[in-house]
């Protein structure tokens, strides 16, 4: 196996518990300093870390970022705000999948989690990821306000945000506890687990339309007889090119093409509210709505309890759940071996830049209507269509959900098997046709939790 973020982690704990000879391959390094294990902490995230791979990337025409992914044991669950919302019955029944269905989902979630909050059948109790909502002590001010402001300008409540329901405002489920953040890693791989650390890979090792095993930066070789790729929606995509398979290799498959992530920009906000307490998780509030063409909430407004800089502003990031555009990633042609090349292709159809616009005016109303106080944009900006548009092009930014990079029914089967070529298959955010409306830490575990049946099974 190669990977031991979300999904990879979870595959592999399951797969051993069952008997399984698993050799888990991990680039990065199983040390955690401090800043990875606070939940408060965001640190790992900054581009000279070295838990974060630094991708640099395009989001628009002109708009280069550097993109954060996590580079050890836990992948990105180690270093992101650890929210913990699952797709909804809209995204998975709407990816037309045979097995992948919301209710055929349902029982990977729930062995995953082990929720503190909410109980019954669909909600898990025995699983290795706590799942705890806000409350108390950890539960900032702002919480209360943006859940009454929420209310007064007429969205309904979301009290369990993993309930399937319809989309509304509520508290934001945290795999924390304790302050720790909880990673896949932490969660699934004990001791019995065969891990190796720094372990590169450049490429599957292929015997006419066999995978034989991978080969490490270097040139070491290590046979298997089956391959998993768990390595995230970036590293899967990259190591599938490098060896041969994808749109202008030998193996020809549409990898890279067609993926789809979380445009976003963040409103700064003020209060006169005392610091979040230092175990509290970051992000502690969302509402998700309808802007008028999607039931299950195409947009969403995710509240921040913590500056991202000392004595700086609060935040609420503003996002679109079911963007229309789709990006391209590539290996870079004058540098195949180095980081590929990530085109996010952000906001070019007017119906994205249409639903952005409402969610940050949604943010700015949620404002107003008793939340804190707006810092930016200036109301002559906030609006006219574009001097706004100007704006969130000057802040855009990606929450990180990347998927759709070597999809179900483009890249794989729905037994998550690389189309053509045996003994190889992709089980992570990959292979999600379409990024899920919410956050996508819950559902790259649920793939882990699937692809071990399937690999059990095989």
């Amino acid at each position: 196996m190669v990977g031991a973020g979300a999904a990879g982690s979870a595959l592999a704990g399951r797969l051993v518990e069952r008997g399984a000879d698993v050799l888990l391959l991990e680039a990065g390094t199983a040390e955690r300093p401090p800043e990875v294990r606070d939940v408060g902490s965001l640190a790992a995230t900054l581009p000279d870390h070295p838990w974060n791979w630094a991708y640099p990337v395009l989001l628009r025409r002109g708009t280069p970022a550097v993109v954060p992914r996590g580079r050890g044991l836990g992948g990105s669950t180690a270093i992101n705000g650890a929210v913990w919302t699952r797709a909804v019955p809209a995204d998975a029944d709407g990816w037309g999948v045979p097995g992948w269905t919301y209710e055929e989902l349902l029982p990977y979630f729930v062995r995953a989690e082990r929720d503190l909050d909410e109980q019954g059948p669909r909600h898990g109790a025995d699983g290795p990821v706590p799942v705890r909502r806000p409350a108390g002590q950890l539960r900032h001010a702002t919480v209360d306000r943006f859940l009454a402001a929420a209310e007064r300008l007429g969205y309904p409540a979301e009290p369990d945000k993993n309930a399937g329901g319809p989309p509304g405002a509520g508290p934001v489920p945290s795999n924390s506890l304790d302050g720790v953040r909880v990673d896949a890693a932490t969660a699934y791989l004990g001791p019995r687990v065969r891990v190796r650390t720094g372990a590169v890979v450049t490429r599957v090792r292929l015997q006419g339309s066999r995978a034989t095993g991978v080969e490490l930066a270097g040139g070491e070789i290590v046979e298997a007889g089956q391959v998993v790729l768990a390595a995230g929606a970036v590293a899967t995509p990259q190591i599938l090119l490098r060896s041969g398979i994808g749109p202008a290799g030998p193996h020809e498959l549409p990898v890279g093409q067609g993926f789809s992530d979380h445009p976003a920009v963040y409103l700064p906000m003020r209060t006169d509210d005392p610091p979040a307490h230092p175990h509290a998780p970051i992000a502690q509030a969302a509402l998700h709505l309808d802007t008028g063409a999607d039931p299950a909430g195409d947009v969403w407004v995710l509240q921040f309890v913590r500056p991202f800089a000392a004595g700086g502003d609060l935040h609420l990031m503003c996002a679109l759940g079911l963007p229309h555009g789709r990006g391209e990633l590539t290996l870079h042609p004058a540098d195949p071996a180095g980081p590929p090349r990530i085109e996010y292709r952000y906001l070019q159809e007017e119906s994205d830049r249409r639903r952005m616009r409402h969610a940050v005016r949604t943010a700015a109303e949620l404002l107003r209507a008793g939340l804190g106080t707006r810092t930016a944009p200036d109301g002559d900006v906030l609006g006219v269509d574009h001097r706004l548009d100007g704006w969130i092009a000057a802040h855009l930014t990606t929450a990180v959900h990347m998927c759709g990079t070597a999809a179900i029914g483009r890249v794989v089967d729905a037994e998550l098997r690389v189309y053509g070529i045996e003994g190889l298959r992709v089980a992570d955010t990959s292979v999600l046709p379409t990024v899920p409306r919410r956050g996508t830490a819950a559902t790259a575990v649920a793939i882990g939790e699937k692809a071990a049946d399937l690999v059990a099974g095989a």
